[in-house]
């Protein structure tokens, strides 16, 4: 059974940083790719950063240069550090796992975390 735990979600103030953190289990992570992406109030689930079993990364034009994304690869965890929050960054934040490449439509991800809530006050 595939699982994916994100755990680091909280409250923060704008300007602050956060790092979440996404613990694989269930199979051998190594070469999937794993991001992470985003879903706001009343918004759809998009998507924020990738990054590939070699370390290629892909990140949305909205957090570009603020957040980075990172892995362990004998750990099996993804890492997302996210500097310079805004309140509009407040959002659900989902682990997400793909054999191939995670795409940037969530309804193409293969396997999913439950989330973790960032909440960014102004």
């Amino acid at each position: 059974q595939v699982q994916l735990v994100e755990s680091g979600g909280g409250l923060v103030q704008a300007g602050g940083s956060l790092r979440l953190s996404c613990a694989a289990s269930g199979r051998t992570f190594s070469t999937y790719s794993m991001g992470w992406f985003r879903q706001a109030p009343g918004k759809e689930r998009e998507f924020a950063a990738a990054i590939n079993w070699s370390g290629n990364t892909d990140y949305a034009d909205s957090v570009k240069g603020r957040f980075t994304i990172s892995r362990d690869r004998a750990k099996n965890t993804v890492y997302l550090q996210m500097n310079s929050l805004k309140p509009e960054d407040t959002a659900v934040y989902y682990c997400a796992a793909d054999p191939s490449w995670v795409p940037r439509i969530a309804t193409g991800v293969r396997y999913w975390g439950r989330g973790t809530l960032v909440t960014v006050s102004s």
